[in-house]
């Protein structure tokens, strides 16, 4: 989320600059991101398309609700260039030599039932196993299935999906009138969230859950998204990280090359690139 900082899993990682010199990108391992919301107005495509090139990974993992599905249902009408740009520019690390694992989401979940194929270079699958460069074995899911409400109740997920979109409408002017005093983006709708008692609970108890399925299989962790909560925590024995969200915190996970893992913040790494523009 907007203000959290890169936090290693394992020790300190070692130094990074915030970006390097020049146009050379950062290399990672591996990138995990999710919930892009692409077709939908409050999808930060202009951000993302910022941190995707300067940043290049081994292994790509795209975590679910890469396109929102639901929306486009009713409406193309926020599917612009950019969104376009951001499909081919995932494509074009395909074709360069990552390796582009899509593990579809339900607002994606279309995409659950070409699970095993390829498209463009890009692999689906309806969950993988991440070994980490320091050999730990980590789930990677998208977290919908274990979503009560998602799974049992989706008219009540669709009302609450127009309730956070009014959040979003909120937070898109609020940054607006930020952007006008030459103040940085910063997620408002993210910050009441994680402010009311009811969400609190909720991303609690999910991740609660996500780890006793982690347990479960006898996984060393899980990695997952559907929530819009970057997070990494250990809870008996076991890692749990969400890569977060790019409508509203615009965070990734990251592994470096010893195995550690970051929350990277786009809006923190532009904040010191001295960068204020709009998304």
């Amino acid at each position: 989320m907007a203000g959290h900082r890169p936090r290693p899993y394992t020790g300190a990682m070692k130094h990074r600059d915030p970006l390097p010199s020049g146009d050379e990108p950062r290399r990672w391992r591996t990138i995990w991101i999710s919930d892009i919301h692409l077709g939908t107005r409050d999808c930060k495509a202009a951000f993302l398309l910022e941190f995707l090139k300067r940043n290049e990974s081994d292994t790509l993992y795209l975590v679910g609700d890469i396109i929102d599905g639901w929306r486009l249902k009713t409406s193309w009408h926020y599917w612009d260039q950019r969104h376009n740009d951001v499909v081919q520019k995932i494509l074009r690390k395909a074709r360069r030599g990552a390796r582009v694992v899509l593990v579809p989401g339900n607002h994606d979940e279309a995409f659950r039932d070409f699970d095993g194929m390829r498209f463009g270079g890009v692999e689906v699958a309806l969950e993988a196993v991440h070994e980490t460069a320091d050999g730990k074995r980590l789930l990677v899911v998208h977290g919908d299935q274990f979503d009560g409400i998602v799974r049992h109740a989706k008219a009540l997920a669709l009302l609450g999906t127009w309730a956070y979109d009014a959040a979003l409408r909120v937070n898109h002017w609020f940054n607006f009138w930020r952007r006008l005093f030459g103040m940085p983006y910063w997620s408002l709708s993210a910050y009441l969230k994680h402010k009311v008692k009811n969400a609190v609970e909720f991303i609690a108890k999910f991740e609660d859950e996500m780890i006793a399925e982690t347990k479960r299989r006898g996984l060393d962790g899980v990695i997952c998204g559907h929530i819009h909560h970057a997070e990494i925590r250990r809870s008996g024995g076991v890692l749990y990280c969400n890569d977060g969200d790019w409508v509203e915190s615009c965070t990734a996970l990251v592994e470096d090359f010893d195995g550690s893992l970051s929350i990277l913040s786009w809006a923190d790494e532009r904040r010191r690139m001295g960068t204020a523009a709009a998304a």
